[in-house]
């Protein structure tokens, strides 16, 4: 299962693009809410960066970390500040890297797989002033180094949502999705 976090002020098109896509290719999908109020929908609807609200599948304190098979992490500045500062977000990170579990990062929020030193030699990329700490910065549009992938910024949500469905079953089913949407890059 790949888990797909959001917290408020998540960057649209870095989370749908990469749950859409996944999805396409088979691959069981499910979002979570991070640092939401409990309310009607029980703390599942997070308001992205642009106004869009999105009522998530389940909230993060609600992740059994062994059904993990990916996390991804999108970007947007008040989004990531919100990802970052997650104790459960923390712990499932943490469970990851520990049980080599793919994680996926795009725009600022590599920053967050930088500040907990997982990128720590590793090549990697984000959006501009977003560097992770410890990382080899390479600026490439998208970045796969050990089990971490990471993306530049919404410009290339395609190219990432793509990888993420090479690392989890091959680039055959990543060009059948790429095809599928008639996607020329």
């Amino acid at each position: 299962m790949v888990t797909v976090f959001l917290a408020e002020g998540f960057e649209e098109m870095e989370a749908l693009a990469p749950i859409d896509l996944l999805r396409r290719a088979g691959i069981p999908v499910q979002t979570a809410a991070v640092g939401t109020d409990t309310g009607v929908h029980g703390g599942r609807i997070v308001t992205g960066s642009h106004g869009v609200s999105f009522l998530c599948d389940t909230t993060a304190a609600q992740i059994e970390p062994e059904t993990m098979e990916m996390i991804v992490l999108p970007g947007g500045k008040k989004g990531t500040e919100n990802l970052d500062r997650s104790p459960i977000v923390d712990r499932l990170l943490a469970y990851a890297d520990q049980h080599g579990i793919w994680v996926g990062a795009i725009c600022a929020a590599p920053s967050i797989l930088g500040k907990r030193g997982l990128l720590d030699g590793r090549q990697a990329t984000s959006y501009p002033g977003f560097e992770p700490a410890g990382a080899v910065y390479t600026g490439a549009p998208v970045v796969i180094d050990g089990k971490y992938v990471t993306a530049r910024g919404a410009g290339v949500c395609l190219e990432f949502a793509l990888q993420l469905i090479t690392c989890l079953k091959g680039q055959e089913a990543a060009q059948a999705v790429k095809d599928e949407i008639q996607c020329q890059k």
